[in-house]
């Protein structure tokens, strides 16, 4: 039975991952609108524009969480959002080089949020965009960059033969592999 449950709910895995992407990156970006415009609700306290951190964290927010809802660029914005929450972490919630000493624990220093964002960003900086975004766009339907041509049903690709002879998984390209031209 849990089988069958698991595999009802693995057919939606990019879907949902694909709302939690956009969910996050939407309000990681109001945020960000908060501190640099006081949009939609004003900020605590006043930011001055250009002043550090708090502006330009608001500037991370904003682009990062942009970038985040539209699925463009996504493990990227995501890796960068995720690193500025570990540092809102460390250095606004639980400063422990510097600044007064706070509690070790999120519920009690008020560092939930930050962390919850760090991790939720750091996930999506690992597995991707997910179907519905720009990300999986570029990609094309065959898997490959925006400008590959369309696979031929049923054909083995180089990459898949090789899998296929030595069992060993396919070598993957670095970060910028996509982007490369494909040797034929």
């Amino acid at each position: 039975m849990a089988t069958n449950f698991d595999a009802r709910l693995a057919s939606y895995s990019s879907p949902a991952l694909s709302a939690f992407r956009i969910i996050a990156g939407l309000l990681f970006a109001l945020h960000g609108s908060q501190k640099l415009f006081g949009w939609p609700v004003a900020a605590p306290m006043p930011i001055e524009a250009g002043s550090w951190p708090y502006w330009w964290a608001g500037l991370i927010e904003l682009v990062a969480g942009l970038l985040i809802a539209v699925g463009l660029f996504t493990r990227i914005a995501a890796f960068i959002a995720s690193g500025e929450m570990a540092v809102a972490y460390f250095w606004q919630h639980w400063p422990p080089l510097e600044g007064p000493s706070k509690s070790f624990w999120p519920m009690e220093n008020g560092g939930e949020v930050a962390l919850l964002y760090c991790f939720g960003f750091l996930a999506l900086a690992a597995l991707g965009a997910g179907a519905w975004s720009i990300d999986a766009r570029r990609r094309g339907a065959a898997g490959g960059y925006a400008g590959a041509p369309p696979r031929r049903v049923g054909a083995v690709t180089a990459r898949e033969e090789q899998y296929v002879a030595t069992d060993a998984p396919p070598r993957r390209g670095g970060l910028l592999s996509r982007f490369r031209r494909p040797r034929y």
